[in-house]
């Protein structure tokens, strides 16, 4: 079983999404989007594999 381990902080989570932190931020204190996140002494951490996952469940239009 190989674990995922790879972190990112906010800044390269939201590089990753072409999105900029505070949208990340935004969507932790709302909840408006179920991305998982780590928090480690006050700040949030993403796992890639986490967002790859938001990334495929986001597609519109998907053909299965």
């Amino acid at each position: 079983m190989k674990i995922q381990s790879e972190l990112m902080d906010a800044a390269e989570a939201a590089e990753f999404l072409h999105l900029k932190p505070a949208t990340l931020s935004n969507w932790r204190s709302t909840k408006r989007q179920k991305l998982p996140y780590v928090k480690i002494g006050g700040r949030a951490f993403y796992r890639a594999i986490d967002l790859q996952k938001w990334i495929e469940q986001n597609i519109v239009n998907k053909i299965n």
